[in-house]
């Protein structure tokens, strides 16, 4: 056996034991706290490039370029209440409270998201008056910890979103460090000023589908019956959950996968509970096809909103031809704001991050003025520059789907199906029940 050579010794890991676990027990046992940090799942995990479009040719007739259109309007929550949302893009934007965020950065999110003709969402902790005065289509969450809500802000809302989970961390609840619980903060959730908060991770006035049924039907009353109700819940047991949901009486169910991101939670959490978005999306869509209220059912329809890792115009495409009626953006949009961006380079490196690297957005830190309540820090966002920004990524996401539906020879985003797809890997094509590429074998099917 030969011996390490001690100007150039081996470095003492294995698949198992790699640098990253080393450093993370090391850090555990010096520190004896576990690791709280933002973004979401950094593994590798099958996802929408995994998938690749059946463009038309022969057997299948494309639309020409840009000459024949391509629709991309949807209709969210006409199932019971009298006003749903008329979105003119299925791309929403995801909830992320202030708190987490900065109020610049509420603010920014209403303005891009009403410059393209869609929804924004308010998060944990209740709605400001920047975000509601930029925002076209407002949606409520409902969520909780109950921080910040009141029955004038639902009253307020264009839709309210019933929040039982989160993709990062379903069965958990969310955290806001007492650094970030500015005097504003702490006033808008009813908190001490500077101590650690940390949402509730279920209800506490329910515990079952039977009592969320009474609950939509309070949440009605109260805004009479104007209102859309969403329900979002983390991919776990997605069809039962879903048919839950509906049988509760949801407008929309929101299934958020484990790719989606969030603005502080433990990392074992965001790395090993839930499922990928992929793996979600048929067994949603299975559950709202049984019942009898998947796309085109009429009025009676229930729309799927899926998240969790929508990046590109292919993602938003590849969901939608899954079966999804809309996808909602939450990280895509922080980066399309100017999050991790080069320009403050020399920031990251004060706090000892760099651009593309900065992912504790617990701390309260962020040199790009989003995931901060210093008010010196949050001045370096412009909310409407930033806003500009974020809707132009909207169009580009939009544009990219219907470039990829017009090959597909759809004149409507929501035409797209599951026989336009094909996967590239085993796992892919188990999950998201599209054949393997060159084949019409799709693991574990009858």
């Amino acid at each position: 056996m030969t011996t390490p050579s001690t100007t150039a010794p081996w470095l003492r890991e294995s698949a198992t034991f790699d640098r990253g676990v080393i450093h993370e027990i090391q850090r555990a046992a010096d520190t004896g706290i576990y690791d709280i940090r933002g973004w979401g799942a950094k593994r590798k995990l099958p996802h929408f490039d995994d998938l690749l479009f059946l463009g038309a040719s022969m057997s299948r007739y494309p639309l020409e370029g840009y000459r024949e259109k391509c629709d991309t309007d949807v209709v969210l929550g006409g199932r019971h209440a009298k006003f749903p949302l008329h979105l003119d893009i299925p791309i929403t934007i995801a909830g992320m409270s202030f708190g987490a965020l900065s109020g610049q950065a509420k603010e920014a999110l209403g303005r891009g998201a009403s410059e393209v003709g869609t929804s924004t969402t308010t998060g944990d902790g209740g709605m400001t008056p920047e975000e509601r005065g930029q925002s076209k289509n407002l949606v409520y969450q409902y969520l909780p910890s109950r921080y910040g809500m009141n029955p004038d802000d639902l009253r307020k809302a264009d839709a309210i979103e019933i929040v039982l989970g989160q993709g990062a961390k379903p069965g958990g609840g969310g955290m806001l460090l007492g650094q970030k619980i500015t005097e504003r903060v702490a006033g808008m959730r009813t908190l001490p000023m500077g101590v650690d908060q940390r949402s509730a991770c279920r209800h506490p006035d329910w515990t079952g589908p039977d009592d969320l049924a009474i609950k939509i039907i309070e949440l009605r009353e109260i805004t009479g019956w104007e209102k859309p109700i969403y329900v979002k819940v983390g991919a776990t047991r997605t069809y039962y959950d879903v048919k839950l949901a509906v049988k509760a009486g949801a407008d929309v169910v929101v299934v958020d996968g484990m790719q989606g991101g969030t603005a502080a939670t433990q990392d074992v959490f965001i790395e090993h509970v839930g499922i990928p978005t992929l793996a979600a999306i048929p067994q949603a869509v299975q559950a709202l096809q049984e019942m009898g209220v998947h796309r085109g059912s009429g009025d009676g329809s229930v729309q799927l909103i899926v998240s969790g890792g929508i990046r590109s115009g292919a993602d938003v495409a590849k969901a939608m031809a899954l079966g999804a009626d809309a996808v909602a953006i939450g990280t895509a949009a922080l980066i399309a704001l100017g999050d991790n961006h080069p320009r403050f380079a020399e920031q990251y490196a004060e706090i000892g991050s760099a651009p593309g690297f900065y992912d504790d957005f617990q701390a309260g830190r962020d040199p790009a003025g989003i995931t901060t309540q210093d008010p010196e820090l949050a001045k370096n966002l412009d909310p409407v520059d930033a806003g500009r920004r974020l809707a132009n990524y909207l169009r580009v996401l939009t544009m990219e789907a219907q470039t990829l539906a017009r090959a597909c020879g759809k004149s409507h985003l929501r035409n797209l199906e599951p026989q336009d797809l094909v996967a590239l890997t085993v796992e892919a094509s188990a999950m998201a029940r599209v054949p393997l590429a060159g084949t019409t074998w799709i693991p574990g099917a009858m």
